[in-house]
């Protein structure tokens, strides 16, 4: 069988492409590779990379129906990125008057993590990672 290598990216639709924009570059920090408007389909795209190459792509799509989040729905559950202190982004995010749930430690691994949403209220979450960890082929 082959093997996967890693996540290449992860896509969002959005209810107000600006704000969502605002929100993951300048918010979450990721890097805009490529911003494209789609006339065939009145939709923005946006591709954005995270320091270690995984993408994240955001769209805007007019009519798309809110994402069930509570009770939990089937699908994906949340999309989580891996952080080296959940402390200090807690802190920026609550600067930028985001709701922040509290801190939490994962009872397997022993790491802290945290979840918020985005704009439309997808679930986020930063999960804390040790800067020296090394990837798992060594």
């Amino acid at each position: 069988m082959p093997n996967l290598l890693r996540i290449h990216h992860a896509a969002i639709i959005c209810s107000d492409y600006e704000r969502s924009k605002h929100f993951y570059t300048q918010v979450l920090g990721l890097k805009v590779l490529a911003e494209n408007f789609r006339a065939e389909r009145a939709s923005w795209k946006l591709d954005m990379v995270l320091p270690d190459g995984a993408q994240v792509e955001l769209f805007s799509f007019k009519g798309a129906p809110p994402r069930p989040s509570y009770p939990e729905a089937r699908g994906l559950r949340h999309l989580a990125f891996a952080v080296e202190s959940v402390t200090a982004w807690v802190q920026h995010l609550l600067a930028q008057n985001i709701a922040v749930e509290d801190i939490r430690t994962d009872e397997y691994t022993g790491q802290r993590f945290v979840f918020f949403a985005d704009p439309d209220g997808l679930p986020l979450e930063l999960y804390e990672v040790p800067h020296h960890r090394t990837s798992p082929s060594t």
